[in-house]
């Protein structure tokens, strides 16, 4: 998957998974928080490709703990964001 494939998949994936942020989810251009997206959907994908092989499971599990990470990351960037916004 291209990059800017990878970066709209997060971003949706993200909208998704935290839909109390969805709105500014879907509007952010941040290059930090497009890195984010990016990184969520790469961790989903290494996830969900490991998934169903038992001698994996702790792998998964990491796996579910960095999307878990990513997710708090979203959420501090886009309230960052969005009181930046607010204060200008």
């Amino acid at each position: 998957m291209a990059r800017s494939n990878r970066r709209e998949a997060g971003r949706r994936r993200l909208a998704m998974r935290l839909p109390h942020m969805r709105t500014l989810i879907m509007a952010a251009c941040d290059p930090l928080q497009l890195e984010l997206f990016e990184a969520y959907q790469m961790a989903v994908e290494a996830r969900d490709a490991l998934r169903g092989r038992q001698f994996n499971a702790n792998l998964v599990r990491e796996y579910d703990e960095t999307c878990f990470e990513i997710e708090r990351h979203v959420i501090r960037a886009m309230q960052e964001t969005s009181y930046a916004q607010r204060t200008s």
